[in-house]
């Protein structure tokens, strides 16, 4: 799960972030962060919508290349 202090970095920066949801790369969400509570994350995708994820998921920058979930 992904730290507050980490999350609130990233929200500061605005840096955009790349939500890995499962092994295939068409299904990873891509955007800002918003807010989060103790179970899900709010993020702001390129089209102006806003979703929910799941803390758990795994969170890297949009920067770096994408890591598989067998790297983890």
């Amino acid at each position: 799960m992904i730290s507050d202090e980490e999350l609130d970095a990233y929200r500061l920066s605005g840096e955009k972030v790349r939500v890995i949801r499962d092994a295939l790369q068409s299904n990873d969400v891509r955007g800002i962060i918003l807010a989060w509570n103790e179970t899900q994350v709010m993020v702001r995708r390129p089209n102006k919508h806003v979703v929910k994820l799941d803390r758990n998921y795994i969170f890297q920058p949009y920067s770096e290349p994408r890591k598989g979930l067998e790297d983890l």
